[in-house]
């Protein structure tokens, strides 16, 4: 007998909201529902393989956090985040309070330090998905042939929940009135969850919450041999590397498995406690890469990303392996246009700079006028044609003349935009590898030692930026430069 619509639906045990003053006791109630809700799904999903024809369907929901204040009065100015701006009951579903533990911790003893309320934890009325609920779960196997239909029987995810509509300022409310208390719903944060283990071939549990992005494979080289020479250093504070696969190694010597087939993004994460080390992911070329990373990386809430690749250098000033730190985009990328309007500006953050401009000199021992001479400040424009240079050139060369460009990629302004929209801090220090304005085209052989040097160094010169942000406060590194007028309470 197939299953219909008509089934019986069984629910998964309910229980009752409580309140909570300590976020380590209301983070860990979000834990029990949670697995309950998905213990209960993996359990039914199980008796409907093996019975073939399940008598009824099965729903879990996701737990909930709920928080009212009912005064106008603020909390520290100074802070981005962490507080309710006005009077309203606020909440937000949860998923995976294992993995978000920390932030979640974070975000709710800012809201009991700021207001002095009690946090209400208990079910939302979102069911969760059964392919969100056993993502992850090693104890059922969803690879088999079904004798029904699933989504007769179990939920599964429903794409018209699943949007950027409270990141991208759209002024959404919740279904029963009450105020988004974080940027991304669980459905959400569920759905980047699963690309990102397609897409890196690596668990979303690896992720640190430092992210380099780059476009070139020797860049990877150079962090597996960054990683093995910490690895071998006890006071490094680094305690594993991790590889497509989820090849995970803690001795420097070790052997890392290779892959027949690398994902689209191959990643790589050198891990340090309390998730403060340095992921990797290789994007390789094209806008379309850098947003469908940093869509889905954004749900993790990282401290910083940073973008370290190649670029096309459009001054004849510069020399291949010149080093470009931008300071503003030239948006040319049509990814983000209707996420984002073009008219938005997208800002250089003094942190990230600073950060930036110190690991260069700390890298490469040079200061003052030397350093000015190898580094150069200003705009890159980042295009959605890698072949821009063959066509009349006579309209994107004026664009990028008046716009006062230095350097062109593909890449950048996407991922810097992407920060902005979800708040995530972004900067991006570039190295020249061709110069097609003045005959110097990126070809065989055209590489000087200089520039060899230079690209070596790159990838040392991003770990030493993202390890001074590593030491900088969260309060100053998720600073009011990203927040708008209508803010969720959580980063």
């Amino acid at each position: 007998m197939k299953p219909t619509r008509s089934l019986p639906t069984e629910t998964a045990p309910q229980a009752e909201p409580r309140a909570f003053t300590d976020a380590a006791q209301a983070v860990a109630y979000l834990q029990t529902l949670y697995s309950q809700a998905t213990d209960f799904l993996a359990a039914s999903f199980r008796a409907a393989l093996k019975d073939g024809t399940p008598k009824a369907r099965y729903r879990a929901y996701y737990p909930e956090l709920r928080v009212t204040t009912t005064t106008y009065d603020q909390p520290d100015s100074r802070l981005a985040y962490g507080y309710l701006p006005e009077p309203g009951t606020y909440a937000t579903s949860i998923t995976r309070p294992d993995l978000f533990s920390n932030y979640l911790k974070q975000q709710i003893e800012l809201l009991l330090k700021n207001h002095g309320q009690p946090v209400m934890v208990g079910y939302s009325d979102t069911p969760i998905s059964l392919h969100f609920a056993m993502a992850g779960r090693h104890d059922v196997n969803m690879s088999g042939e079904l004798t029904f239909t699933l989504r007769d029987v179990f939920d599964v995810p429903d794409l018209s929940i699943t949007n950027d509509d409270i990141v991208n300022g759209e002024g959404v409310r919740n279904a029963d009135g009450s105020v988004p208390l974080a940027p991304f719903t669980a459905q959400r944060v569920d759905y980047s969850l699963a690309r990102l283990a397609h897409y890196t071939a690596t668990d979303p549990e690896h992720f640190q919450n430092h992210v380099l992005f780059t476009n070139y494979q020797f860049y990877v080289d150079e962090f597996e041999a960054y990683a093995r020479q910490a690895l071998s250093d006890p006071d490094s504070g680094y305690t594993a590397f991790v590889a497509p696969g989820n090849a995970e190694i803690t001795d420097a010597n070790a052997a890392l498995p290779v892959l027949p087939r690398l994902p689209q993004m191959p990643t790589y994460h050198l891990k340090r406690a309390g998730g403060q080390g340095i992921t990797l992911v290789n994007i390789g070329v094209g806008p379309s890469n850098a947003k469908t990373a940093t869509d889905h990386i954004a749900v993790l809430r990282p401290h910083a990303w940073l973008m370290v690749g190649h670029c096309a250098g459009l001054r004849n000033s510069q020399s291949l392996g010149d080093f470009v730190l931008a300071h503003g985009y030239l948006r040319e990328d049509k990814v983000l246009d209707e996420d984002l309007p073009l008219w938005v500006p997208i800002p250089a953050l003094a942190e990230i700079q600073i950060a930036l401009q110190d690991a260069v000199a700390d890298i490469t021992q040079l200061s003052g006028y030397e350093l000015k001479k190898i580094m150069r400040t200003g705009t890159v424009a980042t295009v959605d044609n890698r072949n821009w240079e063959l066509r009349d050139q006579s309209g994107p060369v004026q664009r990028l003349s008046q716009s006062r460009a230095i350097a062109l990629d593909m890449e950048s302004a996407t991922i810097a935009a992407n920060g902005f929209r979800f708040r995530v801090p972004y900067g991006t220090l570039l190295c020249v590898s061709d110069k097609p304005l003045h005959g110097e085209l990126k070809l065989p052989g055209m590489a000087s030692a200089f520039y060899k040097t230079q690209v070596a160094r790159h990838l040392l010169i991003g770990v030493r930026a993202m390890e001074h942000l590593r030491d900088m406060p969260l309060d100053r590194i998720h600073s009011r430069k990203l927040r708008s007028f209508d803010e969720t309470a959580f980063l």
